[in-house]
């Protein structure tokens, strides 16, 4: 069997990986060209279509009609489409002869949408997973082909819960490919509570410090490296919090106060937030610690508005 892939990411490397070992021919890889002002950690599909001599194609829109030719040409049992940013059109869709598939980095029907291992995590979620469905016109919603979950820690950033994903859609994958290659495999609708999101900004990494210590640390976790960092201001300047941790400690502070520089304490609504790893605009990243010695910081308020 014959498939069109589209992808990028860790997610996009590991299951173009498990499509090849499987022994489905790749006909081509559609990606994306890599965006300078994003960390690029991860490993990319490209990287595998060009030792195996796989055609790439990496267009910034896919309405022009030579795509459709292209995949029409090529007539491919499956499309896959693996961590792919952009809505495939459906004219291009109808190019499978047996289904186009999309693997999504949640427990669909929930979290649908853009940046799912940042949301999960800023809703406090305490597990996940990836979902391959067929593909519809309307984003995230077709019939489940297979589903694997796993165990969001208190400690997990979007990082290391992103590699937790990438593990499981491998096994995903592995195991649901022989029933792709049979031509026989499940497709059950979507039911139950749904969600959808959109795609998140840097700026929207601002800390509200008048909500409670644990979504403040949510957020934290949710956009710390690789993504852009959560932020608050300190007498006018940007200070960018990359590692926090909730306390249950009682105060009459005001939201936003520094409460203790030792350790690094901010009042929140209800709790605490102890910083552990801070960088001010324009200077390295600090540990709390040093942070403390090299400012005035007793007393003293964050927060802020853009």
């Amino acid at each position: 069997m014959k498939a069109a892939v589209f992808a990028y990411h860790e997610i996009g490397y590991v299951c173009l990986e498990e499509v090849l070992a499987s022994g489905m021919e790749v006909a081509c890889l559609f990606t994306h060209k890599d965006d300078p002002g994003e960390e690029i950690w991860f490993r990319r599909p490209v990287e595998l279509a060009v030792a195996r001599s796989i055609p790439v194609y990496d267009p910034e829109r896919l309405r022009d009609g030579k795509w459709t030719d292209i995949l029409r040409d090529l007539a491919p049992d499956f499309i896959f489409s693996f961590y792919y940013r952009y809505m495939i059109p459906r004219e291009m869709l109808d190019t499978a002869k047996v289904a186009a598939l999309n693997l999504h980095g949640s427990l669909l029907p929930k979290f649908r949408g853009r940046c799912p291992v940042n949301w999960v995590l800023i809703a406090g979620e305490k597990k996940s997973g990836v979902t391959l469905h067929v593909m519809e016109a309307k984003p995230d919603a077709g019939d489940i082909v297979a589903q694997r979950e796993v165990e969001i820690t208190f400690d997990d950033t979007a990082h290391s819960l992103s590699l937790k994903l990438a593990s499981a859609a491998r096994l995903l994958m592995r195991d649901a490919l022989p029933q792709l290659l049979s031509g026989s495999f499940p497709r059950l609708p979507q039911a139950g509570a749904s969600s959808y999101y959109g795609g998140r900004r840097p700026e929207d990494g601002l800390i509200d410090w008048s909500n409670d210590a644990l979504t403040v640390y949510n957020l934290i976790r949710a956009v710390t490296h690789p993504y852009p960092g959560a932020f608050t201001f300190i007498e006018g300047k940007k200070l960018f919090i990359w590692k926090a941790e909730p306390q249950a400690r009682a105060h009459t502070a005001s939201s936003g106060t520094i409460i203790s520089t030792n350790p690094l304490l901010v009042a929140t609504d209800q709790g605490a937030l102890r910083l552990i790893s801070v960088q001010l605009n324009g200077e390295p990243e600090f540990s709390a610690e040093t942070f403390v010695k090299a400012h005035q910081l007793e007393g003293k308020r964050l927060g802020g508005t853009l």
